[in-house]
This record gives C-alpha cells, structure tokens and sequence, in this order.
C-alpha cells in the first residue's frame, strides 16, 4: 500500500466518508497490514457495519500474534471486546476477548494497553448490573489513562464513575461530575468514537433518574457535536434516547419514527438488547392510542428476552384486562429481567421507580389498596434520594390518587392540582392529560360538575393536539354525565370524487381539490367514522387487490415483519459468538469462576434459541422497514399529504380532520360524538 493510498483513505475517515474508505480500500490488492487492516476496522465501522469492524480486527489481532507483538495483539483484542459490548449485549463473548489481552500483556504491568483494559472491563461489569466491580475498574481506567496520558480512558472512567455514585445515592456529586464530561465533549477534546459513546451516556444517566430536561439539554448540544464530527458507527443507541424525550414531549408520531429507525439500525447487530428499542417503539404508539401496534412491538420486545414493563402492563390496564395488568406489574417487581445492559439502572430503588408508579394506579383499579399504598411510599422514599423532579412529582400524583380513593376530596383536589401543574411545566403533556381525568373525578365527588367537564375538556384538547385521540374517546367514557337533551342532528358534508377532482362541503364551505392516494384512504376512514381500519387494509382496497371487507389476516403477512428478522450475515455472527462464548465458559469452569460461567451459559442459551428459531434464514432475510413497518410509514405519508393538501383550500375542514383522523397500525376517523358528522362520499 502507498502512501498516497493511505492519504486518500484518511482523508475520507476524516471528512465522515466512510463508504468511500471502504471502496478505496476494498480496491486495492496489496496483503493485509497492520495499518490497512485498522483503518479497514474504523471505516466498517463508520459505516455501521459492526461485523465489517470485528472481523478486521480479529485479523489485526492475528497478525500480531504472527508478528510475535503480543501488546499490540491485546490492543486488537480489546478493541474487538469494546465494539462487542457497545453494540451486541453478549457479555461472555467480551470477557473472552478481554481475558487474551490480559493474558498478552501479563509481563508488561506498565503497557498503556491496560489503560483500556480497564476501560472495557468498566463497562462489562456496568452493563452485568455489578456496581462495585463498576467503580474499582473505572477508577483504575482513570487511575492509568491519566498515567499514560490517554484521555479517552479517563473518561469512560469518569462517566462509569458517575453513575455508581448517582446509583449509590450521591446524585449531586454524580451529576456535577457528568456535567464536567459534557462540558469537556462539547469542547471537541476527544477522538469522534469516544465522544459518541460518552454524548450517549451522559444523557443514558440522566434518563435514568427522570431528568428528562438535562438529558434534552445535552441531546441538543450532541446533535450540534455531531453536525461537526466525522463519526458514523451505529447510531440506533442515540435514537432511542431521542425517540423517549420526544415521546414525553408529545406528538408521538416522530418518537415513533425515530424508534423504527433505531430497530432498523440496530437489528443486524444487537442481540441481547434488541428488546429495549422495541419497547421504546411500543411506547410510543400506547400514547398515540395505537394499542394494536404497541402489541405488536411489546411482544417482540418479550420474544427478544426483555421485560417491556410498565409499558405492557399499562396497555392491558388501557385495555380493561385489570388483573391481568396487576399480575403482570407484581411479576416484573418480584421477578425482573437479568439481562446485561447500560440503558437502564441495573437494580434497586430507580429500577423499581416506573413499576412503582405503574403499579399505583393499577393496584387501586384492581382493588389492592395496601399493594398501592406501599407502591406509593416507595415510589415517595426513592424520589427523596434521587432528587427527581419527574419521580417527586409521580410521588405527588400518587398521593393524590389514594386521598381521592379514601374520599378525602379536598386534599386529592390539592394534590392532583399541583401534579398537573407540574407535569404542564416539566413540558409532559401526556401525563398532564392522564392525571386531569383522575382530578376531574375528584371534582365530581365534591359535586363540583362545571370543574370537572373543565378538566375533562382539557384533557381530551391535549390528548388531539398529541394526534392520541383514542386516549380522548376514553377519558369522556369517564366523564360526568350531562342532563339529557334532545340529541343533534349531524352535520352533512361531502366528500365525493369526479374523476381526478374531489368535491368537498364541511361547515358551509365547499372546495374542489385534485384527488390523491391518500384521500382515497380519507374516504374509507370517513365512510365508517370509529371504525379501526388495518393499514393492509387501506391500502389493498386502494390498490384494488382485495375487497374491502378483507383483514389483515387474509394477506398472509405476518404482523410483526421487519421487528425482529436477521438476515444470513446476522446468523454468521451469531454463530461466531457462540464459540467465543464457549471459550468464555471453558475458561471460566478452568479457573473455577462459577458466577462468570454461569453468566456466560445464559449468553449460550440465548445463542442456541435464536439460531433454533431460524433467525436469519434466507426465506425470512427481512428489515423493519418490510411488510407491515413499510405499509404504515407510506400509507401515512400519502394521508398526511392529502391532509395538507385539504387545510390549504379549505382551512376549518382541515383543523377538524387534524383532530379527528388517527393513524397507526390502525387508521381511524374518530369525531366527537357531541358534534356528529354525516359525510357523503
């Protein structure tokens, strides 16, 4: 390889054009070097090929071993551990990784390699859940980071750092010292990857103790970060982050998006994590009121060996299944997931905080007012140690739903008030409207009936303007009954079409638009107002390939298309994981380490299912964009299209159909009842 091959390389690495390094050095014929097979790692990587890097890695650290360079040969292995645990979830195959680098180094106690080594061996032990292994190997990576003048170990040390002490309780000195690594990332102060990983745990930690404003704050300044960073690599980690601040912030259909995005980025390539995007994604469709679809995503979630609660429990609670939804919350609380990751606190009082809250309200629906006032007492102890505005304010809410409970109107009055209050000015709208249907019942048991439609109005306005209109339709079920009266006679509009031109009457006011695919849609979903079409629906009628009084099961395509399939090159991974996860146990049995091996067995088993269930076969070689996943985004995209098209000429029908059309797994035309719409079309 020459040198002016080598510039040409670089220079795209360092312009971010990471497709183009690899074309150039997939171009060139010359053998393998150190150099080449390392700048062949960083560009696969840069372009989101995990398994691309790992393999040009695991070269690198053979030739070494060839080359007799035993400490370069563990600075490869190291390398391939840190991308293993970053982006795969499967811990045994890391520690075996690490385990050869610890033994090539054991003659040189001084080699800056251990610097890294420690670095690595932090986070293997943060994301097994083992907090103070955590602390004894991040201050050792900051302990020889600083010996050997490498920054970027000292501050995975510092972060990793940070949170045992925000786990342990010492949250101000957590935070302060977070705060110091953000100020130092904004700063540019550290290679791309490493201020990638760090941007991403910064925020992580703030997250998991509900500073939700913090964690926004730093979300926007590693946006700018990125703009100006050459750094590719797998970005689905930062999505998910992105699509819960979105979610809480409301309108969910972008949290939505971006949580497909991050299951389509991250699906080759995480394996024991691929749950928790999943759940992130069924989030967000459970406040757009999209049960179906959050179904879909909650299962595969579980499928994956992750625990999507409260998520879960929440949609069986939204769904009438009472019992089923305290079983479900009671289960997770005594029997939780043991799965390695970072993005979620590993045990204690912050994991137990969301089912805490959850299992408040659902335990009262339930009947099990003891099993709530315990929730709410820890839920209350928790929030105290973490200093979180969200927890305090969940504590709070949860107050007020046991005094309205034990009739004790005014003081529920008061506290659901200042609840709402603060969850309007924590900017979490969604939470906002939920709690005002809880406060509206409070009103009505101080037969206070103009209060309570007051706070049931504002809640179902919330609930239209984050497009949740089915969560609408639920909170005026709870609504306190009007007197009766003569019922209105519905308003007759028009929505007719005339070869490529659609006629259109509503509120006094005709329009005459050109017609598109997605009024096509339109006009299904007004013909039938409150009735949940099925996207496949929509759009085969459309297209006119079956009738339209077709389901989805009569398309033979299976629901969840695209969530959870791996493709052949997935499988090959798969299998290469197996055999280091092998090596992983036989260690571990050798040195008669049974915690590790057993920890390791658990990855085996998770391995030998996946490949049982013929993940990645050929005949199945799907992404999430397929089937069902592609349906919805283009079906969506034609109706929101033909939508602005509609406010542009006729701005009142707009504005209504805004409020009234949800869009999902499931379409619907949803208006109020009170206000009734007859559409000819």
């Amino acid at each position: 390889m020459t040198e002016p091959d080598l510039t040409r390389v670089r220079a795209a690495l360092d312009a971010g054009d990471f497709a183009r390094a690899r074309k150039l050095i997939d171009g060139l014929t010359l053998p393998p070097s150190s150099e080449l097979l390392e700048l062949r790692a960083m560009a696969a990587y840069g372009d989101g090929d995990l398994e691309g890097a790992l393999a040009a890695y695991g070269d690198l650290y053979r030739l070494h071993l060839e080359n007799d360079e035993p400490c370069e040969a563990a600075q490869a292995a190291v390398n391939v551990g840190m991308y293993l645990m970053m982006d795969s979830g499967l811990m045994a195959p890391v520690r075996a990784w690490l385990s050869r680098a610890d033994r090539l180094v054991a003659d040189a106690p001084d080699n800056p390699v251990r610097a890294w080594l420690a670095a690595v061996r932090t986070y293997e032990r943060l994301m097994c859940g083992d907090m103070p292994g955590t602390g004894h190997w991040a201050r050792k990576a900051m302990e020889r980071g600083h010996r050997h003048g490498l920054k970027a170990p000292q501050i995975i040390g510092q972060v990793a750092h940070a949170r045992v002490r925000i786990h342990d309780g010492a949250v101000d000195e957590g935070l302060s010292a977070l705060d110091d690594v953000a100020v130092e990332l904004s700063a540019g102060n550290l290679d791309p990857l490493t201020s990638g990983q760090m941007w991403c745990e910064v925020i992580c930690a703030m997250q998991w103790i509900g500073q939700h404003d913090r964690a926004e704050q730093w979300t926007e300044a590693m946006e700018r970060w990125r703009h100006d960073a050459a750094f590719g690599g797998l970005g689905g980690r930062c999505r998910v982050h992105q699509a819960e601040i979105m979610r809480l912030r409301g309108p969910c259909d972008a949290a939505e998006q971006e949580a497909l995005l991050a299951c389509e980025e991250l699906r080759p390539w995480m394996r024991r994590e691929y749950g928790w995007p999943l759940t992130e994604l069924g989030n967000a469709r459970l406040r757009k009121g999209d049960f179906a679809g959050a179904e879909e995503a909650f299962m595969a979630a579980y499928q994956n060996a992750w625990l999507p609660q409260p998520g879960l429990a929440w949609l069986r609670l939204a769904q009438g299944r009472i019992e089923e939804a305290f079983s479900m919350i009671e289960n997770a609380l005594e029997h939780p997931f043991d799965i390695p990751s970072k993005e979620r606190p590993p045990t204690g009082a912050l994991r137990r905080a969301p089912l805490r809250d959850a299992e408040v309200v659902i335990a009262l629906a339930a009947g099990r007012v003891d099993v709530a006032r315990a929730a709410a007492a820890d839920l209350e102890a928790t929030a105290e140690a973490y200093q979180s505005h969200t927890l305090r304010n969940a504590a709070v809410a949860a107050r007020g739903r046991l005094a309205l409970h034990d009739g004790q109107t005014e003081e529920a009055i008061r506290l659901l008030s200042n609840a709402v209050t603060e969850w309007v000015s924590l900017r979490m709208p969604f939470d906002a409207a939920t709690l005002r249907i809880e406060l509206a019942e409070a009103y009505r048991a101080a037969d206070d009936r103009r209060a309570a439609e007051q706070e049931i109005e504002a809640a179902c306005s919330a609930f239209r303007d984050l497009n949740a209109t089915p969560w609408a339709e639920l909170a005026r079920e709870r609504a306190p009954e009007k007197p009766a009266g003569i019922k209105p006679e519905p308003e007759r509009c028009i929505f007719s079409r005339e070869a490529d031109m659609r006629t259109v009457t509503y509120a006094g006011t005709t329009a005459r638009l050109k017609d598109l695919k997605g009024m096509r849609y339109l006009e299904r979903l007004l013909a039938e107002p409150g009735r949940e079409f099925h996207v496949l629906d929509l759009v085969s009628a459309e297209r006119g390939a079956l009738p339209v009084e077709s389901s989805a099961e009569d398309l033979h395509i299976d629901a969840q298309a695209g969530l959870e399939v791996f493709d052949s090159k997935a499988r090959e991974a798969y299998r290469q994981r197996l055999a280091e996860t092998e090596a992983d146990i036989e260690e571990a049995e050798a040195n008669n380490d049974l915690h590790r091996a057993e920890l390791a067995r658990a990855d085996r088993e998770f391995l030998i299912n996946e490949l049982r269930r013929g993940v990645g076969l050929n005949d199945r070689a799907r992404t999430v964009g397929d089937g069902v996943e592609r349906a919805r985004t283009s079906a969506t995209r034609s109706l929101r299209y033909a939508l602005d098209r509609i406010a542009e000429h006729h701005a009142a029908l707009g504005e209504h159909l805004e409020r009234t059309v949800r869009t999902g797994t499931y379409f619907a035309y949803e208006p109020d009842p009170r206000a009734p719409v007859k559409w000819q079309t």
